[in-house]
């Protein structure tokens, strides 16, 4: 038989770039529409993602946004309070390829208004500052204290030995913007690497892909090797991800739960994105699975009148307590990190408040 048919089966998952494009198509024009602030929010962080993971896009890719990018002084202008969200998508536009240089001018413009200076927290000024400096201003260069703040709170390893997302949340963007998302080692402390992994034990106790891929991420950029049970357990999570298309489809869904997990897959040397999307409207949904122990073992220890932080003696009276999907997970986060012992020291919260009769 010398006749070879040659069959042209396409791949269900597109090439990279293309991904790329059908991403951008569906979040610049499918799921919101420009002027609502989820829509800031969204595309904010997509950009983000693939800017700082170094992701190839086309012209054409970002041709999705030049609507945006042609009244991007007009938006900022009317809707000065989402500077921050404006700032990110002119920037990361303009770095992943788009022409044009707006960029430099809203920046000045900005930090002449003196936005930066109205922010609630070190942590949004903080932001702005970076955001700022990526076209060579500082809008707070007279707040020589803004950093050392930002380090103090994330050094205080304390503070994550406990549930409290914002505080997570907050950490972890603070060491992105410390590293300049991985472009420099933040220098941290012994503290604030402590407080990454107890706030990674938090979120792989809860079995929150959302807040552990951003803690693994952050350890990446700041030198420090994730857990490898953390990261096969974001992996497999990653991969069982679901993508529906379609106009009926709803966009109350797991979106940013999706691109950390993809951005963390980049940056452990996995594929991104690797899924059949399209251009169309998307849905993503996180994968269905046993809950994690973290509210059954919250419950646990504040039922104990006479617990303790030693968790050599009060592992058996915890495991007694829990239900065995809940002890199976405890035992992997147990084994997960050397740091366990510290971290149930603070999360036993067993120091008890004296208060005078």
């Amino acid at each position: 038989m010398t006749n070879i048919v040659q069959l042209n089966v396409p791949s269900p998952t597109p090439p990279v770039k293309a991904r790329h494009a059908a991403l951008m198509s569906c979040f610049a024009g499918q799921r919101r529409i420009g002027d609502d602030v989820f829509w800031l929010k969204e595309n904010a962080e997509l950009l983000n993602v693939l800017e700082c993971s170094g992701a190839e896009v086309t012209e054409d890719a970002l041709s999705a946004y030049e609507g945006f990018y042609a009244n991007v002084e007009r938006r900022i202008q009317f809707f000065p309070q989402y500077y921050r969200f404006l700032l990110s998508i002119c920037l990361d536009l303009e770095d992943l390829g788009m022409r044009g240089d707006k960029g430099e001018a809203l920046v000045h413009w900005a930090a002449d208004q003196g936005f930066a200076e109205a922010e609630l927290s070190d942590l949004q000024r903080f932001e702005a500052r970076r955001l700022m400096l990526r076209r060579g201003r500082d809008p707070l260069a007279h707040d020589a204290g803004l950093e050392a703040r930002l380090r103090r709170f994330i050094s205080r390893a304390a503070t994550f030995s406990m549930p409290n997302k914002k505080a997570a949340y907050e950490l972890t963007h603070a060491v992105f913007y410390l590293s300049e998302y991985g472009r420099h080692d933040p220098g941290l402390d012994d503290g604030a690497k402590r407080a990454l992994e107890f706030a990674g034990l938090l979120a792989f106790l809860e079995q929150n892909g959302d807040l552990l891929s951003e803690v693994c991420v952050a350890m990446r950029h700041a030198g420090m090797t994730p857990p490898n049970v953390w990261e096969d357990w974001l992996i497999r999570h990653t991969h069982r991800f679901t993508v529906e298309a379609g106009e009926h489809l709803g966009v109350h869904d797991d979106y940013h739960e999706f691109l950390v997990c993809n951005w963390f897959a980049a940056l452990a040397g996995q594929e991104m994105f690797a899924k059949p999307v399209t251009p169309e409207r998307m849905c993503f949904t996180r994968p269905g699975g046993v809950a994690g122990p973290l509210r059954e073992l919250s419950e646990c220890m504040f039922q104990l009148d006479d617990r303790s932080g030693d968790w050599a003696a009060m592992r058996p009276v915890v495991l007694d307590h829990l239900s065995d999907d809940a002890q199976v997970i405890l035992s992997y986060a147990e084994r997960s990190c050397d740091r366990f012992d510290a971290f149930f020291e603070g999360f036993a919260r067993s120091h008890p408040v004296r208060v005078a009769q």
